[in-house]
Parts: structure tokens; C-alpha cells; sequence
């Protein structure tokens, strides 16, 4: 069996980001909430990526980010996966009016982009981890009910779905048994480009001010801020915007390589 180069690339960058993920209190040269009279310094040997404007460590700050980009992530993809799948496995196998109010509440999803459904769901729950992780899940459960759905059409109409029902198997049997398994690789790979949307996502809504509350470690907040500060010390953005770019990079390619 042959392996994509993309694959390969995909699990390097995801495996890199979660061993900093999970490494950062060992990684970190500094703490990433010490602020410093040592403000918008630039590289150095004592700074990688130099000093915020509150001469707090970038580097350090770039990898507990890590932690909250990836629990965010991965949090709203397990969610959407949650609540889409059973209802596409259900409205895709039952069929009828069932599936007709289903794929009605899809299109009524999907008809709003994502970012501006969870900024205004945001904006009226309040910005913190929990609510990011729920608001991500409800905006991208569509997404997955709409391609499960799909994948449960094609599989029911197989022979040996009808060859089960013939043999008297239940719905519940013969949807965990028999189609489940044939479209989970597609669900997992769905899974992985989902967590890339709301890495994605999240930071673009941190970016606007509606992410993880300071002094909390958020590339988005990161790019934010360096924003004005481009001309002083450019890593402030670029550190944290080429780990959002890296890491979105690599679910997107174990999700397109699963396919």
C-alpha cells in the first residue's frame, strides 16, 4: 500500500502540534502569563520570537496555544460528529418525512456561513473555552449530518442491507452493524478537516475580539495584537498565524488523505 506524501505531512505537523500541546510546561522557556519591563523586544537568544506588549514570551505564549487551539478543535469536531451522525445515519437509512425535515434543517444551516453564525452566537453567549467548543459543534454538526446522510443512502440501497432486512435484522442492528462500518473512514476523515474549520474558526472570532479571555494563550488573540505592531516586532503575528496555517494544514491532509 502506497502512502501520499500529503498523509505523511499531515501526521508530522498534527503529531509536532500535539506534542507541544501536551509538552508545553517542559517546551516553555518562559511562563506564558509573566509579563516583563522587557516589552516588544525583538528575537533574540533569551526571546526566539521576541516579547509581546506586555514583554510576555511569544514563544512560550505560541506553545500553550497549542493547547487551547487543539482542545477547541478537537472538542467542536467530536460534538459535531455527536450530533450530525446519528441524525444523517437515521434520516439517511429510515428515508421519508423523516429525512425530508432533516435535510430541511440542514440547508437552513448551511445557508448561514459558519463564521457569521458562530459570531452571532458568540456575541450572545460570551466568549470562554466551553461556549467556543459548544458554538463550533452546533454551527458544524450540519456539515456532517449533510455527509453521513449521503453515505447512508448509497450504503442502504447494497445488497447485503437488503439481504439483513430480509433476514428480519432491526433497524438499529443493521444501521451499527452494516452501515456504520462502511462509512466511518469517510465520518473520520470529515473529522479531521472538521477540527481544521474550527481551529480556523476559533481564531478568526479571537481575532475579532470573541475568543478565550486573556491572559489565556489564543494564537487568534496573538495575531490580534500584533496587528498594530507589525513595524516593532512582526513575530508577535507571524508565530502564531504560522502555527494556525501549520496545524490547519496538517488535519486538513489526514482528512483529504482518508477520503
Amino acid at each position: 500500500m502506497q502512502v501520499r506524501p500529503g498523509t505523511v505531512i499531515g501526521v508530522v505537523l498534527v503529531l509536532i502540534a500535539c506534542t507541544v500541546a501536551v509538552l508545553a510546561p517542559v517546551l516553555a522557556p518562559y511562563d506564558p502569563t509573566r509579563s516583563s519591563v522587557f516589552f516588544l523586544d525583538a528575537p533574540s537568544r533569551a526571546h526566539v520570537f521576541g516579547t509581546d506588549e506586555l514583554g510576555r514570551d511569544i514563544l512560550s505564549r505560541v506553545m500553550y496555544g497549542a493547547r487551547t487551539s487543539l482542545l477547541i478543535g478537537v472538542g467542536a469536531a467530536v460534538l459535531a460528529v455527536a450530533i450530525g451522525a446519528p441524525i444523517g445515519l437515521v434520516a439517511g437509512y429510515r428515508g421519508g418525512k423523516i429525512d425530508i425535515l432533516v435535510v430541511q434543517a440542514i440547508d437552513l444551516f448551511i445557508a448561514l456561513p459558519g463564521l457569521v453564525l458562530a459570531l452571532i452566537i458568540t456575541v450572545m453567549v460570551g466568549p470562554s473555552l466551553q461556549n467556543l467548543v459548544v458554538v463550533l459543534g452546533f454551527v458544524m454538526w450540519p456539515v456532517v449530518a449533510r455527509l453521513v446522510r449521503g453515505q447512508t443512502l448509497a450504503v442502504r440501497e447494497q445488497p447485503y442491507i437488503e439481504a439483513a432486512v430480509a433476514a428480519g435484522g432491526s433497524s438499529l442492528w443493521i444501521i451499527r452493524r452494516h452501515v456504520w462500518p462502511n462509512i466511518f473512514r469517510v465520518v473520520a476523515a470529515q473529522f479531521a478537516i472538521t477540527v481544521s474549520f474550527a481551529i480556523i474558526t476559533s481564531a478568526s472570532l479571537s481575532f475579532l475580539g470573541l475568543g478565550i479571555p486573556p491572559p489565556t494563550p489564543d494564537w487568534g488573540s496573538m495575531v490580534r495584537s500584533g496587528f498594530d505592531v507589525l513595524a516593532i516586532n512582526p513575530t508577535l503575528s507571524l508565530a502564531p498565524g504560522a502555527a494556525i496555517a501549520l496545524v490547519v494544514l496538517g488535519f486538513y491532509l489526514l482528512g483529504s488523505s482518508a477520503e
